[in-house]
């Protein structure tokens, strides 16, 4: 650590309250932007000095500034250890030996974080969530680009990389200063085509005169202006956080004065526990995701609609999506964007065999990974396990009541705002519940808290989960499909649903556990049927039976030993 560098932190942190860990990371964001002009300004033909200039301004954080020695070994023993799995090991297995040891390696981390018990202090374990996305990733693009084309989806063709890069390329895209501690996430590809400057080259067939205005003869577009938007949103945040954190935090909760506040009172305080608490990362995001956008590796093109710039390629959140949704789909698709698409491209997509829909293996491998990869707080469990079912019973929900308030051509009646309000206030209640365990992070920190709002989460899923598996929803689902017109199954057009954010599940929480299951049991009775092979045996629906008898008897079981 650089000598005295903790005074004016320490200083300023005794008189706003603020521990000195979270001023030094807010100073972080923001002279990553002056940095960040000065990278922009390196010359477009010495990729070298960039990638020289990068890494010298990250080991400055992490170690001038938070004495994160050890942090800084990590970070080099993770990158060193995915450079050389990718390069040496061939086969099929080389990715998930790759995202073993990455995974692995952090989950280590995440225990060492837990048993110090210190929230607030910084430590490596950030950086090194962003590490696993960026280095799984790469495992992955090196794969592709030794597969035939043929084999291949869009994506992934785009994202594959043919030849290994240069050791210092890539300890460039590992070190990329602006997001090393907290992201956003991105692909090696992304990095290459920003270095050499061919992401700024205009699509085949567009006119010269429309390209976005540079300076000099840099190719980088100007991107001063979006970038300083984006930064101010980013203090505006920080700034509510830092004054709500005062009055809505987890030992308000946890006290006796909540205890005997009235309910409704109670229901409030939770909400904006869970609302303060995404300020500070709303904060975050947007000034990591300004300072990316100054350096030009935000660039995302011209926008098809106004011909401008669009700077959005590296958004991870976007609050008004994630305050003002509907539904579960859309609360959680804009929140961390970034890590649903690594989930999504390099968990889901890839345990299901080619030629297969993901399933259930897709999904719950994708629920495990997310789960591991945030730690091992019980307070995560808690609420990955209830955002499942949040997820069905919203998922279906809106399937049966939505056609109520629209005409059957699909256009909304007058009614629907009421219908929006409604599901606008119900998603908002269900979700500051749902993740206060994320705040708490223990089990009975979680459900003290949840006592004293009487459970209404999860009593109103287990209530509403008891409606859709009685005979009710087929009766309402055929007022609904005589609505709609569909011949009473009630539909809703891609576009009107935020479903059509890709991918089966968000954030790795199951979407339809419920037939999830079902698929499981389809899977193991396709498998019971070949290992038995002309042998005599249960067949239809009583091997269903006895296959769904057993795997309840199964969890049982794990729920006894836990």
């Amino acid at each position: 650590m650089i000598p005295y560098i903790n005074v004016p932190f320490d200083y300023v942190a005794n008189l706003v309250g603020a521990p000195t860990d979270e001023l030094k990371m807010i100073f972080l964001f923001l002279i990553s932007y002056p940095l960040a002009g000065v990278l922009k300004r390196l010359p477009d033909h010495k990729p070298w000095t960039k990638n020289v200039f990068i890494i010298s301004i990250s080991i400055f954080y992490i170690v001038g500034l938070f004495d994160l020695w050890s942090g800084l070994a990590l970070i080099v023993f993770d990158a060193v250890g995915a450079y050389l799995i990718a390069k040496y090991v061939e086969g099929p297995y080389m990715p998930w030996i790759g995202f073993s040891f990455l995974m692995g390696h952090m989950s280590i981390s995440h225990i060492y974080r837990q048993m110090a018990a210190t929230p607030s202090s910084v430590d490596i374990t950030g950086a090194q969530m962003v590490m696993v996305m960026k280095l799984s990733a790469f495992c992955w693009n090196v794969f592709d680009g030794r597969q035939k084309a043929s084999e291949l989806n869009d994506d992934q063709k785009e994202r594959m990389i043919v030849d290994l890069p240069a050791p210092l390329d890539f300890a460039g895209f590992v070190a990329f200063f602006p997001s090393i501690m907290i992201g956003p996430a991105f692909d090696y590809i992304d990095y290459h085509r920003w270095l050499n400057t061919s992401m700024f080259d205009l699509p085949p067939g567009t006119d010269p005169m429309k390209a976005p205005p540079t300076r000099k003869k840099r190719k980088i577009p100007r991107s001063a202006t979006p970038a300083m938007w984006k930064m101010a949103s980013g203090l505006l945040w920080v700034f509510a956080f830092l004054q709500f954190s005062n009055y809505f935090n987890k030992d308000v909760v946890l006290s006796d004065r909540y205890k005997n506040m009235g309910l409704l009172w109670r229901i409030f305080h939770l909400h904006m526990l869970s609302l303060v608490t995404r300020m500070k990362y709303y904060g975050a995001w947007s000034l990591t995701d300004g300072a990316c956008t100054l350096s030009g590796i935000g660039y995302k093109g011209l926008d098809a609609k106004t011909g401008k710039p669009n700077w959005d390629r590296l958004i991870n959140v976007r609050p008004a999506g994630v305050e003002f949704g509907q539904n579960s789909h859309a609360y959680l698709g804009n929140w961390n964007i970034n890590t649903n698409h690594w989930l999504r491209n390099y968990m889901y997509l890839r345990v299901t065999p080619k030629g297969k829909k993901p399933g259930f293996r897709a999904s719950m491998a994708t629920f495990v990974t997310s789960a591991f990869w945030h730690g091992f707080y019980p307070g995560y469990y808690l609420t990955f396990v209830l955002a499942s079912f949040i997820q069905n019973v919203a998922k279906n929900s809106r399937r049966l009541l939505r056609p109520f308030f629209m005409t059957p051509d699909n256009k909304p009646l007058p009614r629907k705002r009421y219908y929006d309000l409604l599901t606008w206030l119900v998603t908002q209640l269900t979700f500051s519940f749902c993740t206060a365990p994320f705040i708490l992070l223990t089990i009975h920190d979680s459900m003290l808290v949840w006592s004293r709002v009487y459970f209404y989460c999860p009593v109103g899923v287990a209530l509403c989960s008891l409606f859709l598996a009685s005979p009710g929803k087929a009766w309402l689902a055929g007022k609904a499909g005589a609505r709609s017109g569909k011949g009473g199954k009630p539909g809703l057009g891609r576009t009107d649903s935020m479903d059509s954010l890709k991918g089966g599940s968000t954030l790795g929480v199951p979407s339809e556990p419920g037939r999830e299951f079902d698929e499981l049991v389809e899977e193991i009775m396709v498998e019971v049927k070949m290992r038995r092979g002309s042998r005599a045996g249960p067949e239809g629906v009583e091997l269903r039976r006895r296959v769904e008898a057993s795997l309840v008897e199964k969890s049982e079981e794990m729920k006894k030993e836990l």
